[in-house]
């Protein structure tokens, strides 16, 4: 008969990933002509669990370079964006909630899919793609072997000694002492 023994283990018992994206606007003081350019720069980040949701707070910098007054001037601006995503995750077991932690990761950084200028206004739209893991504590079952096939064996100490002595009489002991 099997002997089973259960471990217990942080595994990730809940994974996805999904795309977002998001329109914003940044209003200027001028009429933009040209949208030169565009970036995203320091994305950051942070999963939590709200219920059964996972909740991300996050937040990034835009920087638009545009031309303005008939494109003879060019100026860059920068705007920081908040965001909050709600997802819902399929665990792939249920477990215990009280340990569990989230893992997020960006797998695809926001960027600028699209830009427009409408008057005095730049409309661009973001693109990300984001990973969740959710890890918690899990039990893991397993067959362990039979305890009585030991293979080990069994030490004589006395025999060791004896061994021992035989070996410095016959490197010690001159024979032709007499």
């Amino acid at each position: 008969m099997a002997n089973y023994k259960e471990i217990v283990t942080k595994a990730v018992i809940g994974k996805g990933k999904k795309n977002f994206t998001s329109t914003n606007d940044i209003i200027l003081d001028v009429t933009p002509t040209t949208i030169l350019g565009c970036w995203v720069i320091n994305h950051n980040f942070k999963g939590y669990k709200d219920n059964d949701k996972i909740k991300i707070d996050g937040s990034y910098d835009i920087n638009v370079w545009y031309s303005y007054d008939n494109n003879t001037k060019t100026d860059v601006v920068r705007k920081s964006n908040n965001y909050q995503e709600v997802v819902q995750l399929n665990k792939k077991e249920e477990v215990d909630g009280t340990d569990e932690e989230i893992i997020v990761r960006s797998l695809k950084q926001p960027t600028v899919i699209q830009a427009d200028i409408e008057g005095n206004k730049i409309i661009y739209t973001i693109e990300k793609e984001l990973g969740i893991e959710l890890v918690g504590n899990t039990k893991v079952k397993i067959v362990v072997d039979s305890l009585d096939d030991d293979d080990w064996d069994l030490l004589d100490e006395e025999e060791n000694l004896d061994k021992e002595v035989e070996e410095v009489i016959d490197n010690e002991v001159e024979e032709e002492f007499l």
